[in-house]
């Protein structure tokens, strides 16, 4: 085993000879697209020793280099700090794009081939690359190799977990129905078929889950939607007599995972539509040759955006008992720091065992994110042995965690002064929570994207000359993902229409490097304001319950109208949460937590 990334990049440069290739791009995705993947796909953390959810490595003969976003720029330079690896950073204008910087890098040494796994690689990002490097001097592309299979000798094996039945109480619609609405819209679109490869998407449609990604209950797997006939590539040993009868009462056929790209050579319908950015660009030249292919988006992330009745239900269920979790840990917090001996680590051990004892509690749903003071200004911090420090009471504690019940997803983040705070940090505490009350008090026309609203949160800061680089709202998932989409609130375009029933967060943030960070943040639900002569209009229903901390607050920084919301958001948390408490302590806390500011 090579235990450093050096002689890593050593061994992939031996067989990057041998197959006559110039450098290899190694991406943070998996064959499904997905944002966490298993260990086994984890090819850019072992090439790199980098472990965020979000970059691309590349290695060529004589150097190597790393891109990733604003989240990762502190964290990814710890860790790339000893390796031959430079961080490059997306966003910012002085910063190369992959392409760019392998038409320099490849023209004074004389390369012309560049390797991907054309397997972990989807469709669009694929193109773009052959497209761009054929740009940078006729440089090719091959896409038919893993170096990774030969240098990686003890890589983790594809998981082998157990699948179960996600019961119809809380899914709220048929694996049939569901069926017949995705046909129904691939009959619209004129395409014979889909392959369905996000995991989650497979999970949704057949109500199954699974356990084969860390912290998202889903199953590898393909789900291909032919005609009247549906199959499931899945490896055996991870379905129960159980859940066989189950699908087979649903006439899904079952494949051998592995079997998915000999069933595209055999693929019979007229055609089949392609998502080119969740399709594995290997697979579409499998199919490619032997039908039309439509490009389109898939429809089942639309679909499964809009939760049902039963799902909403779920939600409501799960919230209670997460807000529940977070009363007793944010009662516990103050004191406990106040005795000494707590870390980031510690506490964040502490909110994971009082979510763990609540009922139809499965798994958090992401590592949960402690930044104490300047490690709050790191977006996706995530303490370690090394990094973890102690807490004292004084300064700003960023909490952003969640869990996955059986019934619902939940994802929250809560900024706490843990004493005495500093003017700046009062201030900046105000905007951020200015932001996110104005996006929660927002009526808008159904239809409204994420974009055309995200300005909301961001105006309070922008007038400062403040702003966060991360979006300021993601879907989350029923019992699934807890990121979801299509449909975001940031910055960036997003057509994805808003509309009710989706849920979606809203989480703006401010974050002084070396200093501190604040981000608050509740999971939202979409729902119905108004209906007039201009049209159907919507709004927000927070679905999170937890209340925010008032003491960092600087109250003459608040309008009249975001007191009035916070006092009524405090009265809704204090009214839902006080009956499922049993312990005095906790709901005399709870009481004075959501006291009138």
């Amino acid at each position: 085993m090579m235990k450093t990334v050096n002689e890593r990049i050593s061994a992939l440069r031996n067989v990057m000879r041998k197959e006559g290739l110039d450098a290899f791009i190694f991406p943070s995705t998996d064959p499904h697209n997905g944002e966490y993947v298993p260990s086994h796909w984890k090819g850019r953390e072992f090439i790199s020793g980098f472990n965020g959810s979000a970059g691309t490595a590349v290695v060529t003969l004589d150097e190597a280099a790393l891109w990733t976003d604003s989240r990762y720029f502190i964290a990814a330079a710890g860790q790339l700090a000893g390796t031959e690896f430079v961080l490059m950073k997306y966003g910012l204008d002085t910063t190369p794009s992959i392409t760019e910087w392998l038409g320099r890098k490849l023209a004074v040494s004389g390369g012309t081939v560049v390797g991907i796994d054309g397997m972990v690689n989807s469709v669009s990002v694929a193109e773009t690359l052959i497209g761009e490097l054929r740009m940078q001097g006729g440089i090719t592309v091959r896409t038919n190799f893993d170096p990774l299979d030969v240098i990686w000798t003890d890589r983790p094996p594809v998981p082998e977990d157990k699948v179960e039945i996600h019961p119809l109480e809380y899914a709220g619609e048929t694996t049939d129905a569901k069926l017949a609405g995705i046909r129904k819209e691939l009959k619209r679109l004129h395409a014979g078929g889909i392959l369905v490869s996000a995991l989650d998407d497979v999970a949704w449609i057949l109500n199954l889950r699974g356990n084969d990604v860390h912290c998202n209950p889903v199953f590898v797997s393909y789900l291909l939607i032919d005609g009247d006939r549906t199959t499931l590539f899945v490896d055996d040993k991870k379905l129960t007599d159980e859940v066989r009868d189950y699908l087979k009462s649903y006439d899904v056929d079952l494949r051998p995972y592995d079997d998915v790209a000999g069933r595209m050579d055999k693929y019979s319908s007229y055609s089949i539509l392609i998502d080119a950015d969740e399709t594995s660009y290997a697979l579409y030249k499998r199919i490619e040759r032997r039908c039309k292919v439509v490009f389109g988006k898939s429809p089942v992330p639309s679909m499964k955006a809009v939760k049902n009745a039963s799902e909403i239900a779920g939600f409501r269920r799960a919230m209670l008992r997460d807000g529940v979790a977070m009363v007793k840990f944010l009662r516990w917090l103050l004191p406990a720091v106040g005795a000494g001996g707590q870390t980031e680590l510690s506490v964040g051990k502490k909110l994971d065992s009082l979510r763990a004892g609540q009922e139809q509690f499965r798994d958090i749903s992401f590592d949960s994110i402690v930044g104490y003071e300047h490690h709050g200004a790191i977006v996706h911090y995530e303490a370690t042995e090394e990094t973890d420090i102690p807490l004292s009471s004084k300064g700003l504690l960023l909490i952003d965690s969640g869990g996955q019940y059986r019934d619902g997803t939940t994802d929250i983040t809560r900024t706490i002064a843990l004493g005495t705070v500093t003017e700046e940090q009062r201030h900046v505490y105000t905007l951020v929570l200015k932001g996110h009350i104005r996006l929660e008090m927002a009526k808008f026309p159904c239809g409204a994207s994420g974009t055309q609203i995200d300005a909301l949160a961001r105006l309070p800061l922008w007038r400062e000359g403040f702003n966060y680089l991360h979006g300021t709202g993601h879907g989350v998932g029923s019992y699934l993902n807890v990121h979801e989409g299509p449909h975001q609130i940031r910055m960036e375009w997003r057509p994805a229409p808003l509309v009710p029933g989706m849920t979606v967060t809203d989480e703006p943030g401010i974050y002084i490097d070396g200093k501190f960070g604040v981000r608050i943040e509740n999971t939202l639900l979409v729902t119905d304001y108004m209906h007039t002569a201009f049209g159907r209009f919507l709004q927000f229903e927070p679905l999170t319950l937890c209340p925010i901390d008032k003491s960092p607050i600087d109250r003459g920084l608040l309008d009249e109208d975001e007191v009035c919301w916070l006092n009524g958001y405090h009265r809704m948390v204090r009214d839902r949460l006080m009956p499922f408490l049993d312990d005095d302590a906790d709901r005399a806390w709870l009481e004075a937590a959501c006291s009138e500011l």
